[in-house]
């Protein structure tokens, strides 16, 4: 069981204590104002409330903090905690300078921690369902995006409305685009407060071609949050402070008579999603991090990818809105060794990380937040997921699909024809094979084309794979055969029969499954 600690009980730390509390894992709050202490008791029965943060991080009985304090404070506290061992949530942004950010993103790789930063949006059900639309191309090809991030109110000292809000819309921009801005540019006024603006509104134009902005104020009669996307086959619109329309899409609005265009004013249509709370979602996203010790969708680095933006907004916005270049292109979003090959055009996403000698063949789609290892070849349509880990001496052929989390060790072997002859051929018989998220495959271990290795299945090192696998599986030996089961961690699972069925609890993070047969799955808790 997970013990967490939120530092911060202010606007937003009592909406993190209260989830966390809902789920059974909130063992202290902490906050410096004593009157704090009386709501705590009372609203959190069996919760400690304490003063001294030192005191707090020195416990052993708490192994994770929840950091919602004032922005300016973020890097010290959270910096402290991942030095005193601690996982780290901790509100947006990471830091206000992008230098401290990266401090903090490599002390988390070296202490070994999660490093997780609540952009809430990232979770939200509406915009991961808008990402959908995005991806299969729904919306055509993508023009333009706008968002409007409006109140009345809440104004601050130590940051302006730049750090204060904007974090959220460039954030879910980074996200839905998959890809860095080249050029940003920012105009605001200070009305309220000597150099600390109230309005800004922001441009960034991106490698693909599509162009946003952001509009954020503190001077609006109104609360209001929208996100518009604009493509060639039609709008979609996140109204995230609209209680009945959350997510419209309004297809095919503009029609093309005689060489111009005409405005085609339809109804927009609300597109269904799953209602449930963002900030429940990103919660039980970090606890499920802390079990399984992945790597966080709002990490250190997706967090840094945000500063750098800002950073460069301020910048440009110091310089009354002179544009900014960003130092990174199309192509440096990632890192790829000087004597790494890659082949144009292809996908890689921001934060994957390519070393020597590896080659990547045109049209290969890669994720983000990969590991690519020495002497990798990744051939042409080829798709890998986020946060894959491919070791040394790899080689991924046509019609290889590895999925998020997945982890190849070294020498891994892969094959897309059964049946293959040097003079013969058989491009046109390529057979697929998937490998589900999260599943690792061990060192050597032989993949024979056409199979399927499910979700969080571990394959043995040496082991030849020739059927497929299933979800949570062991597998050994050649042929590889089903030896036992694995949570989702990695440890290995002993289930017990019980009222008909076979359960088992991970000793390690307390995960539960059920076994029918020769099939298993994850159990709620």
């Amino acid at each position: 069981m997970h013990r967490i600690a939120v530092v911060g009980h202010g606007h937003w730390g009592k909406n993190l204590a209260r989830v966390f509390f809902q789920m059974n894992v909130l063992v202290a709050v902490c906050d410096n104002r004593l009157e704090v202490g009386q709501v705590v008791v009372e609203q959190y029965p069996g919760v400690e409330f304490i003063v001294d943060y030192e005191a707090l991080l020195r416990r052993a009985d708490v192994n994770a903090v929840a950091i919602a304090t004032p922005a300016i404070t973020h890097y010290e506290m959270t910096k402290r905690a991942l030095l005193a061992g601690k996982d780290v949530f901790v509100e947006k942004p990471l830091a206000l300078i992008a230098a401290q950010g990266r401090e903090l993103v490599e002390l988390a790789r070296q202490r070994e921690r999660i490093l997780m930063v609540g952009h809430l949006l990232r979770y939200h059900p509406a915009v991961n369902h808008l990402k959908h639309l995005i991806d299969s191309g729904a919306l055509g090809k993508l023009y333009y995006l706008y968002s409007n991030r409006l109140n009345l109110g809440r104004f601050r000292k130590e940051e302006n409305i730049l750090w204060s809000f904007a974090p959220h819309d460039v954030s879910v921009m980074l996200y839905l685009l998959n890809e860095m801005p080249i050029r940003v540019a920012a105009h605001g006024g200070s009305y309220l407060h000597p150099k600390i603006a109230d309005t800004t509104i922001t441009t960034l134009s991106f490698p693909s071609g599509v162009q946003s902005h952001i509009f954020v104020s503190w001077l609006h009669p109104h609360k209001e949050h929208r996100l518009v996307v604009v493509g060639s086959e039609g709008m979609a619109v996140f109204a995230d402070t609209d209680p009945d329309h959350k997510l419209r899409v309004l297809k095919h609005p503009v029609e093309w008579r005689e060489r111009t265009p005409v405005p085609r004013l339809t109804e927009a249509q609300s597109v269904p999603f799953e209602q449930v709370e963002p900030l429940y979602i990103e919660c039980q996203h970090f606890l499920d991090c802390l079990k399984t010790r992945r790597t966080p969708y709002t990490d250190g680095e997706e967090a840094l990818r945000v500063l750098e933006v800002l950073e460069a907004c301020q910048h440009s916005l110091n310089q009354n809105g002179i544009p900014r270049w960003l130092t990174h292109s199309s192509s440096s979003t990632y890192f790829a060794h000087e004597t790494a090959v890659i082949d144009e055009p292809c996908e890689i996403g921001i934060g994957t990380r390519i070393w020597h000698f590896s080659h990547i063949m045109p049209h290969a789609k890669i994720g983000r937040n990969c590991n690519i290892g020495q002497n990798v070849f990744i051939a042409s349509d080829v798709v890998v997921g986020n946060n894959v880990k491919i070791q040394n001496n790899v080689s991924l052929y046509t019609g290889v699909i590895l999925e998020d989390d997945v982890f190849c060790g070294p020498s891994v072997v892969f094959t897309n024809v059964i049946n293959p002859r040097s003079h013969v051929s058989r491009k046109s018989e390529y057979k697929s094979t998937i490998v589900k998220r999260g599943a690792t495959l061990g060192a050597n271990c032989t993949i024979v084309c056409g199979v399927t290795v499910g979700r969080y299945a571990f394959v043995g090192a040496g082991a030849v794979v020739t059927h497929d696998v299933p979800d949570y599986a062991l597998v050994i030996g050649i042929p590889a055969r089903v030896a036992g089961w694995v949570c989702q961690c990695g440890v290995r699972l002993q289930f017990e029969k019980r009222d008909g069925f076979e359960h088992a609890q991970c000793v390690q993070c307390g995960m539960r499954y059920q076994k029918e047969g020769e099939y298993v799955r994850e159990v709620s808790v």
